[in-house]
């Protein structure tokens, strides 16, 4: 008997689910070749700004010993110079942190395709329909918590370094048109371009470090979450603690990456929509489990919410855990805080 439209579509829609994927995989590469061309490219030019910025601070020096000596319209030649070194070294500096993120960040999705690919080739060889469905949410899931991720990066940036680097040019040109008449102003001027850069360059680490914390690749995921803790209760203003209790040692990257992300997700939905003032974490690492606990006194709510559209990171969150053999649960009610319970299989 010949198979009816509607019968092919589960088969159609995985063959195009899969080609779908290997395209992706491809821009991915593509991607990744270029961000490490660019990366090799910004560090030979920090190189060699780090050089210009030493003759640079070398000859003010010489200049501060012999200010009687030398013309204004030199001196103010060297600060000009030093200014703009400073500047293009703090740009530098900063596009070098944002491609090697970029790479960290292609190469981790990198692997997450390969091995979505290798579930989608599983699943057509055994030819079986809820592989197949099993496959094609995966991807759904994974394609839309990027493009997410995309859109809160985009308005970050617009919101974040890209105005403030704005501002700076602004102030830059102030200050450049009073040296000639007014060197007291343009010094306070000066005095605060770097406070504000000083401002918006921790700004942009701590950025960076929400996006992918480097230390995370470092020294692992106990002092990662500790770290991202200390710098959350700075910025929040609210009561947040972490205890880390059995075997702390270092995981499967993969493994880390989806623990820390999760961490990330359900501290932000408490601080967001609990209006609670205590956030307290646990992350105990067993020998054949990582469990996190991540708890609140906050409003609570209904825990049939994580099927409803509003709650994506939560059902993100479910998803990856239970394709690694884990479990999330959650105990909450009206007016009694929560507790989010997330606990993943650890292989030797």
């Amino acid at each position: 008997m010949a198979l009816t439209d509607k019968q092919k579509k589960p088969t159609d829609a995985f063959r195009d689910s899969a080609q779908g994927l290997q395209s992706e995989l491809d821009e991915t590469n593509r991607a990744l070749r270029e961000v490490t061309l660019m990366l090799e490219q910004s560090r030979v030019e920090v190189g060699k700004l780090t050089q210009r910025n030493a003759a640079i601070t070398a000859h003010l020096q010489q200049i501060q010993g012999q200010f009687d000596k030398i013309l204004p319209e030199e001196i103010r030649m060297a600060y000009n110079s030093a200014l703009d070194a400073q500047q293009r070294m703090f740009v530098m500096r900063g596009q070098l942190e944002k491609l090697q993120n970029d790479q960290s960040h292609l190469e981790r999705y990198k692997t997450i395709l390969e091995k979505c690919q290798g579930l989608s080739i599983s699943g057509a060889k055994s030819g079986g329909t809820k592989g197949e469905k099993g496959a094609l949410a995966s991807v759904e899931m994974l394609i839309n918590a990027q493009e997410a991720e995309r859109q809160r990066l985009s308005r970050q940036m617009h919101d974040g370094p890209a105005q403030a680097l704005s501002n700076f040019i602004l102030q830059a040109e102030i200050a450049m048109r009073l040296l000639g008449s007014d060197a007291e102003q343009a010094r306070t001027e000066l005095s605060n371009l770097k406070a504000a850069a000083m401002s918006t360059f921790q700004k942009v680490r701590n950025f960076i470090f929400e996006l992918r914390p480097m230390m995370l690749d470092d020294l692992g995921l106990a002092p990662t979450i500790q770290r991202y803790v200390e710098m959350y209760k700075e910025q929040s203003g609210l009561d947040v603690s972490v205890i880390v209790t059995g075997n702390e040692r270092r995981l499967e990257l993969y493994l880390e990456v989806l623990i820390f992300r999760a961490m990330q997700e359900l501290v932000g939905n408490a601080a967001r929509h609990s209006q609670g003032n205590i956030i307290k974490i646990q992350v105990d690492m067993g020998d054949s489990f990582i469990k996190l606990t991540v708890e609140d006194n906050g409003k609570g709510f209904d825990p049939d919410v994580i099927n409803e559209r509003s709650s994506l990171g939560l059902k993100l969150i479910k998803e990856r855990v239970e394709l690694l053999g884990g479990s999330l649960d959650i105990d909450s009610s009206l007016g009694k805080g929560s507790r989010i319970f997330l606990t993943v299989p650890v292989h030797s």
